[in-house]
């Protein structure tokens, strides 16, 4: 499956007083980037927790590399690095999008509930189940 990475320009109320982006907006970016690649891959998120299922974040790192500023476009590449049924793990990679400069990386930890009750998506989604399956194995990571 394939998927588009995700753009973002970054915008002046992001930045310090020095025009750079602030280092909370990355942790903020990879939340814009997840929620699109999810759509990409047929799990929107409103249709998600549409049907009763909600994923919080339950860990994240980011390690900055160089500074972005105001105004750049910065990509986005979100890959699955593993998934249980009930956890979703997600790296990131944010690059200057007109130089290919390393920015940052990261990664996610997520979970699934319903309610307030932690769920396997194999039972209680299995469509959702099946889509992150097949691309755990695609990426030869399986958790």
């Amino acid at each position: 499956m394939q998927w588009e990475p995700y753009l973002h320009k970054a915008q002046y109320y992001e930045t310090d007083g020095m025009g750079i982006i602030h280092h909370s907006n990355y942790i903020r970016w990879f939340e814009e980037a997840r929620v699109d690649f999810l759509a990409q891959i047929g799990m929107p998120f409103e249709q998600v927790e549409a049907r009763g299922i909600v994923s919080p974040v339950i860990r994240v790192v980011c390690e900055y590399k160089t500074m972005a500023r105001f105004g750049e476009t910065v990509r986005i590449r979100v890959r699955v690095t593993g998934y249980t049924g009930a956890k979703l793990f997600l790296a990131y990679r944010v690059e200057d999008a007109a130089t290919g400069a390393l920015r940052c990386t990261g990664e996610s930890s997520h979970c699934f509930l319903c309610g307030e009750r932690p769920v396997s998506l194999r039972r209680a989604a299995p469509d959702y189940d099946a889509i992150l399956r097949s691309l755990t194995l695609e990426s030869g990571e399986e958790g």
